[in-house]
Protein backbone atom coordinates (compact mmCIF):
# COMPACT_ATOMS: atom_id res chain seq x y z
CA UNK A 1 0.00 0.00 0.00
CA UNK A 2 1.08 2.80 -1.00
CA UNK A 3 1.74 5.95 1.28
CA UNK A 4 -0.20 9.03 0.78
CA UNK A 5 1.76 12.52 0.50
CA UNK A 6 2.21 14.22 3.64
CA UNK A 7 0.35 17.53 3.30
CA UNK A 8 2.58 20.76 4.17
CA UNK A 9 1.35 21.97 7.55
CA UNK A 10 -0.63 25.15 6.87
CA UNK A 11 1.74 28.14 7.74
CA UNK A 12 0.44 30.71 10.01
CA UNK A 13 0.04 34.27 9.88
CA UNK A 14 2.30 36.39 11.75
CA UNK A 15 -0.24 38.82 13.43
CA UNK A 16 -0.10 42.40 12.86
CA UNK A 17 2.23 44.46 14.76
CA UNK A 18 0.96 47.58 16.09
CA UNK A 19 1.55 50.80 14.45
CA UNK A 20 4.90 52.59 15.87
CA UNK A 21 3.19 55.78 16.71
CA UNK A 22 6.29 57.58 17.19
CA UNK A 23 7.91 57.23 13.88
CA UNK A 24 4.31 57.48 11.91
CA UNK A 25 3.75 60.46 9.58
CA UNK A 26 3.00 63.96 10.67
CA UNK A 27 -1.04 64.12 10.78
CA UNK A 28 -2.63 65.84 7.97
CA UNK A 29 -3.55 68.97 9.31
CA UNK A 30 0.02 69.63 10.40
CA UNK A 31 1.26 69.05 6.91
CA UNK A 32 -1.05 71.39 5.72
CA UNK A 33 0.49 74.06 8.59
CA UNK A 34 3.89 73.51 7.34
CA UNK A 35 2.59 73.22 3.54
CA UNK A 36 0.72 77.23 3.75
CA UNK A 37 4.03 78.77 5.76
CA UNK A 38 6.38 77.52 3.03
CA UNK A 39 4.06 79.18 -0.08
CA UNK A 40 3.99 82.47 2.08
CA UNK A 41 7.59 82.82 1.94
CA UNK A 42 7.68 83.53 -2.02
CA UNK A 43 4.61 85.70 -1.22
CA UNK A 44 6.34 88.07 1.16
CA UNK A 45 9.24 88.17 -1.17
CA UNK A 46 7.48 89.15 -4.23
CA UNK A 47 5.56 91.63 -1.83
CA UNK A 48 9.07 93.32 -0.94
CA UNK A 49 10.25 92.82 -3.99
CA UNK A 50 7.68 94.99 -6.03
CA UNK A 51 7.67 97.82 -3.14
CA UNK A 52 11.46 97.90 -3.48
CA UNK A 53 10.83 98.45 -7.57
CA UNK A 54 8.10 100.90 -6.48
CA UNK A 55 10.34 103.38 -4.20
CA UNK A 56 13.34 102.94 -6.32
CA UNK A 57 11.09 104.42 -9.69
CA UNK A 58 9.83 107.15 -7.22
CA UNK A 59 13.03 108.38 -6.49
CA UNK A 60 14.56 107.46 -9.38
CA UNK A 61 11.52 109.99 -11.36
CA UNK A 62 11.97 113.19 -9.78
CA UNK A 63 12.31 116.34 -11.57
CA UNK A 64 15.92 117.34 -10.08
CA UNK A 65 17.63 113.64 -11.20
CA UNK A 66 15.43 112.76 -14.21
CA UNK A 67 17.60 113.74 -16.58
CA UNK A 68 20.93 113.19 -14.70
CA UNK A 69 23.58 111.16 -15.77
CA UNK A 70 22.53 108.52 -12.82
CA UNK A 71 18.96 107.98 -14.11
CA UNK A 72 20.52 105.07 -16.70
CA UNK A 73 22.85 103.84 -14.17
CA UNK A 74 19.64 103.37 -11.68
CA UNK A 75 17.02 102.13 -13.98
CA UNK A 76 19.48 99.37 -15.26
CA UNK A 77 19.71 98.12 -12.10
CA UNK A 78 15.98 97.76 -11.24
CA UNK A 79 15.69 96.22 -14.53
CA UNK A 80 18.12 93.34 -13.33
CA UNK A 81 16.54 92.75 -10.55
CA UNK A 82 12.46 92.54 -11.70
CA UNK A 83 13.07 93.25 -15.51
CA UNK A 84 9.58 92.67 -16.95
CA UNK A 85 7.69 95.18 -13.85
CA UNK A 86 10.37 97.63 -15.00
CA UNK A 87 9.65 97.56 -18.41
CA UNK A 88 6.15 98.16 -17.68
CA UNK A 89 6.59 101.67 -16.03
CA UNK A 90 9.74 103.24 -17.28
CA UNK A 91 7.52 103.40 -20.43
CA UNK A 92 5.29 105.71 -19.11
CA UNK A 93 7.81 107.51 -17.47
CA UNK A 94 10.28 108.15 -20.14
CA UNK A 95 7.51 109.60 -22.50
CA UNK A 96 6.85 112.64 -20.22
CA UNK A 97 9.86 114.03 -20.84
CA UNK A 98 11.41 117.17 -22.42
CA UNK A 99 10.65 116.85 -25.50
CA UNK A 100 7.24 118.39 -25.06
CA UNK A 101 7.75 120.76 -22.03
CA UNK A 102 8.45 124.36 -22.05
CA UNK A 103 8.72 126.56 -18.69
CA UNK A 104 7.56 129.85 -18.13
CA UNK A 105 8.93 132.05 -15.48
CA UNK A 106 6.95 134.65 -13.86
CA UNK A 107 9.14 136.94 -13.00
CA UNK A 108 9.74 138.46 -9.45
CA UNK A 109 6.53 136.16 -8.39
CA UNK A 110 6.80 134.71 -4.85
CA UNK A 111 9.82 136.45 -4.27
CA UNK A 112 9.19 140.66 -4.74
CA UNK A 113 7.46 143.08 -6.74
CA UNK A 114 10.31 144.24 -8.65
CA UNK A 115 9.46 147.59 -10.73
CA UNK A 116 6.81 149.48 -8.44
CA UNK A 117 4.56 152.68 -10.06
CA UNK A 118 3.54 155.61 -7.85
CA UNK A 119 -0.35 154.10 -7.85
CA UNK A 120 0.99 150.56 -6.45
CA UNK A 121 0.90 148.74 -10.20
CA UNK A 122 3.87 146.27 -9.45
CA UNK A 123 5.87 144.67 -12.37
CA UNK A 124 5.43 141.23 -10.65
CA UNK A 125 1.44 141.19 -11.16
CA UNK A 126 1.93 142.37 -14.88
CA UNK A 127 4.74 139.69 -15.43
CA UNK A 128 2.52 136.75 -13.82
CA UNK A 129 -0.65 138.31 -15.50
CA UNK A 130 1.43 137.56 -18.98
CA UNK A 131 3.33 134.71 -18.04
CA UNK A 132 -0.54 132.52 -17.34
CA UNK A 133 -1.79 133.65 -20.24
CA UNK A 134 1.44 132.23 -22.17
CA UNK A 135 0.96 128.94 -20.40
CA UNK A 136 -2.42 128.78 -21.36
CA UNK A 137 -1.59 129.28 -24.95
CA UNK A 138 0.94 126.77 -25.22
CA UNK A 139 -1.20 124.05 -22.85
CA UNK A 140 -4.15 124.53 -26.01
CA UNK A 141 -1.54 123.58 -28.40
CA UNK A 142 -0.69 120.37 -26.82
CA UNK A 143 2.67 121.74 -25.02
CA UNK A 144 3.21 120.58 -21.54
CA UNK A 145 3.99 124.23 -19.81
CA UNK A 146 5.13 124.74 -16.27
CA UNK A 147 4.40 128.34 -14.23
CA UNK A 148 7.71 128.62 -12.04
CA UNK A 149 8.14 131.38 -9.58
CA UNK A 150 11.25 133.62 -10.26
CA UNK A 151 13.14 131.02 -7.66
CA UNK A 152 11.32 128.36 -8.71
CA UNK A 153 13.39 125.19 -6.98
CA UNK A 154 12.44 123.11 -10.09
CA UNK A 155 15.03 124.96 -11.99
CA UNK A 156 17.52 123.50 -10.41
CA UNK A 157 18.63 121.11 -13.45
CA UNK A 158 15.29 121.88 -15.21
CA UNK A 159 15.14 120.18 -19.06
CA UNK A 160 12.72 121.40 -21.55
CA UNK A 161 12.76 122.60 -24.89
CA UNK A 162 12.96 126.17 -24.11
CA UNK A 163 12.43 127.99 -21.23
CA UNK A 164 11.48 131.70 -21.05
CA UNK A 165 11.43 134.15 -18.23
CA UNK A 166 8.91 137.29 -18.50
CA UNK A 167 9.86 140.86 -17.15
CA UNK A 168 9.28 144.44 -17.75
CA UNK A 169 11.31 147.43 -17.27
CA UNK A 170 10.93 150.84 -14.93
CA UNK A 171 7.95 152.55 -14.32
CA UNK A 172 9.82 155.77 -14.07
CA UNK A 173 9.85 157.99 -16.89
CA UNK A 174 13.25 158.39 -18.50
CA UNK A 175 12.66 159.81 -21.97
CA UNK A 176 10.35 159.09 -25.10
CA UNK A 177 12.56 156.35 -26.51
CA UNK A 178 12.31 154.33 -22.94
CA UNK A 179 9.78 152.36 -24.81
CA UNK A 180 9.73 148.32 -26.20
CA UNK A 181 11.05 145.25 -25.87
CA UNK A 182 14.62 143.09 -24.98
CA UNK A 183 15.64 139.47 -25.44
CA UNK A 184 18.83 137.88 -24.05
CA UNK A 185 19.88 134.30 -24.56
CA UNK A 186 21.75 132.44 -22.12
CA UNK A 187 24.44 131.99 -24.50
CA UNK A 188 26.65 129.74 -22.20
CA UNK A 189 24.42 126.77 -23.08
CA UNK A 190 25.43 123.52 -24.64
CA UNK A 191 23.59 124.82 -27.81
CA UNK A 192 24.40 128.71 -28.48
CA UNK A 193 23.18 128.47 -31.84
CA UNK A 194 19.79 127.10 -30.25
CA UNK A 195 20.27 130.28 -28.00
CA UNK A 196 20.81 132.25 -31.20
CA UNK A 197 17.96 130.65 -32.87
CA UNK A 198 15.73 131.72 -29.98
CA UNK A 199 16.91 135.26 -29.37
CA UNK A 200 15.97 135.43 -33.10
CA UNK A 201 12.56 134.29 -33.14
CA UNK A 202 11.51 136.24 -29.82
CA UNK A 203 12.44 139.12 -31.62
CA UNK A 204 10.81 139.15 -34.70
CA UNK A 205 7.42 137.63 -33.52
CA UNK A 206 6.98 139.68 -30.90
CA UNK A 207 7.58 143.29 -32.69
CA UNK A 208 5.39 141.81 -35.63
CA UNK A 209 2.53 140.95 -32.86
CA UNK A 210 3.07 144.04 -30.96
CA UNK A 211 4.32 146.68 -32.88
CA UNK A 212 7.06 147.14 -30.31
CA UNK A 213 10.29 147.93 -30.92
CA UNK A 214 13.26 145.89 -30.10
CA UNK A 215 15.15 148.07 -27.48
CA UNK A 216 18.65 146.16 -27.76
CA UNK A 217 20.85 149.44 -25.97
CA UNK A 218 19.29 149.01 -22.68
CA UNK A 219 20.13 145.60 -22.03
CA UNK A 220 21.97 144.88 -18.90
CA UNK A 221 23.91 142.75 -16.71
CA UNK A 222 20.88 141.65 -14.46
CA UNK A 223 19.14 140.17 -18.08
CA UNK A 224 22.27 138.82 -19.63
CA UNK A 225 23.59 137.45 -16.18
CA UNK A 226 20.13 136.19 -15.13
CA UNK A 227 20.64 133.38 -12.17
CA UNK A 228 17.94 130.63 -13.90
CA UNK A 229 20.79 130.44 -16.74
CA UNK A 230 23.10 129.26 -14.29
CA UNK A 231 20.64 126.65 -12.63
CA UNK A 232 18.84 124.85 -15.61
CA UNK A 233 20.24 121.88 -17.52
CA UNK A 234 22.66 123.15 -20.05
CA UNK A 235 20.54 121.29 -22.65
CA UNK A 236 17.80 123.52 -22.17
CA UNK A 237 17.57 126.90 -24.49
CA UNK A 238 16.16 130.11 -22.18
CA UNK A 239 15.68 133.53 -22.62
CA UNK A 240 14.78 136.27 -20.38
CA UNK A 241 12.35 138.94 -22.28
CA UNK A 242 11.37 142.44 -20.76
CA UNK A 243 7.84 142.51 -22.92
CA UNK A 244 7.78 146.88 -22.25
CA UNK A 245 8.45 149.19 -20.11
CA UNK A 246 6.11 149.50 -17.43
CA UNK A 247 6.11 154.16 -18.18
CA UNK A 248 5.39 154.28 -22.09
CA UNK A 249 4.09 150.63 -22.71
CA UNK A 250 2.00 150.94 -19.75
CA UNK A 251 -1.27 150.28 -21.73
CA UNK A 252 -0.44 147.88 -23.94
CA UNK A 253 0.63 145.88 -21.01
CA UNK A 254 -2.23 146.50 -18.89
CA UNK A 255 -4.95 146.57 -21.30
CA UNK A 256 -3.76 143.76 -24.04
CA UNK A 257 -1.91 141.62 -22.06
CA UNK A 258 -3.14 138.81 -24.64
CA UNK A 259 -1.23 140.25 -27.64
CA UNK A 260 1.81 140.42 -25.41
CA UNK A 261 1.50 136.72 -24.50
CA UNK A 262 0.66 135.86 -28.06
CA UNK A 263 4.14 137.26 -29.22
CA UNK A 264 5.87 135.18 -26.69
CA UNK A 265 3.74 131.89 -27.70
CA UNK A 266 4.81 133.29 -31.69
CA UNK A 267 8.21 133.47 -31.00
CA UNK A 268 8.52 130.14 -29.09
CA UNK A 269 6.30 127.85 -31.85
CA UNK A 270 9.26 129.77 -34.34
CA UNK A 271 11.77 128.42 -32.55
CA UNK A 272 10.46 124.73 -31.87
CA UNK A 273 9.31 124.73 -36.00
CA UNK A 274 12.36 126.42 -36.84
CA UNK A 275 10.16 128.68 -39.10
CA UNK A 276 11.36 131.21 -41.22
CA UNK A 277 12.16 135.26 -39.94
CA UNK A 278 12.44 138.92 -41.14
CA UNK A 279 16.06 140.04 -41.88
CA UNK A 280 15.80 143.16 -40.47
CA UNK A 281 14.37 143.60 -37.14
CA UNK A 282 13.28 147.36 -35.97
CA UNK A 283 15.69 148.63 -33.05
CA UNK A 284 14.78 151.21 -30.95
CA UNK A 285 17.76 154.16 -30.59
Amino acid sequence: MSELPQTPPFEQEEPEKPENHASSAIPNHRVKQASEKFRVVPSLQTFFTYAFLAATLFTLFTPNNLFSGQTIERLFAAWQANPETISQVSATQVSNSAANRIGIVAGHWQNDSGSVCEDGLTEQEINLTIATLVQQKLTAEGYTVDLLSEFDDRLVQYKAIALISIHNDSCTYVNNEATGFKVVSAMHSAYPEKANRLTACLIDRYHRDTGLPYHANTVTNDMTNYHAFDEIHTDTTAAIIETGFLNLDRKILTENPDLVAQGIVDGLNCFIRNESISPVVTVAP
